[in-house]
């Protein structure tokens, strides 16, 4: 028997990048694992497709109910759905900076709420959020991004005081920039997607981009019994970038 054999899992933005590699791991070491998208292509058994816009409560609220249903009750939830941003605050609209607070702050919220009563019936109750380390550290070009991820870093330590004496851990992991979707995406977009790839991946102490599989097995691991003490805790996943100051290597 593995660890997470008998578990229930939810994983929001669960179809792609870091939440796919997350929802494969569970499923993986025995979780049974619901993935919550607005596009669940390519999302097949053993996982449960549930199709919802985390930015819309009603379609939440009804993901959310299927999936305990479907599961058997909810032990862990994964809020992994998120959007980025580039540019200084100058650079983006107010429409964007509401879609992209309404996505990774209040999709938190929304997804959270709606799974909470299920949670509190679990003897293994575990919300992990997907932060970054812009919560932490100040980043060129990502002034939207960094303040909804620093919100969601606040969201998850006063979550975790709320809800410690009902059984409910909550944590979340601070990537460094990972090799998803969204970071390919900005890498094509740029006048040099290859000389931007080297720029990244020197930032990083470690002299390369994170995996998703990386930050995944950091977010099963918040999630599993093993860290039954963990709660109200950052967990840096990137390299070195946040607390390391090297030297220039010497050439």
């Amino acid at each position: 028997m593995t660890r997470m054999d008998g578990l229930r899992a939810v994983v929001t933005g669960g179809a792609s990048g870091i939440g796919r590699a997350t929802a494969d791991l569970l499923a993986a070491q025995g979780a049974r694992v619901a993935v919550l998208d607005r596009d669940t292509t390519g999302v097949d058994e053993p996982l449960v497709a549930l199709r919802a816009d985390i930015t819309d409560d009603a379609q939440v609220r009804a993901a959310m109910a299927e999936a305990s249903a479907r599961l058997g009750g909810i032990d862990i939830l994964v809020n992994n759905a998120g959007v980025g941003a580039a540019g200084t605050v100058e650079d983006n609209p107010d429409e964007q900076w509401h879609r992209v607070l309404d996505v990774n702050v209040l999709g938190v919220v929304r997804t959270s709420r709606a799974a909470l009563p299920s949670l509190r019936a679990s003897d293994n109750a575990a919300i992990v959020n997907t932060c970054s380390i812009a919560a932490t550290a100040g980043l060129p070009q990502r002034a939207l991004y960094s303040a909804s991820k620093g919100a969601v870093l606040a969201l998850t330590l006063a979550m975790a005081a709320d809800h410690v004496r009902e059984g409910i851990r909550v944590n979340c992991v601070n990537p460094g920039t990972a090799d998803t979707p969204w970071v390919s995406a900005l890498l094509a977009a740029s006048d040099d997607p290859t000389a931007e790839r080297a720029a990244l991946n020197a930032r990083q102490p470690m002299g390369r981009l994170v995996t998703a599989e990386e930050v995944a097995a950091a977010i099963v691991y918040l999630a599993s019994p093993a860290a039954a003490s963990v709660t109200g805790t950052a967990l840096a996943v990137d390299g070195g970038m946040a607390g390391l100051r090297l030297r220039p290597a010497e050439k």
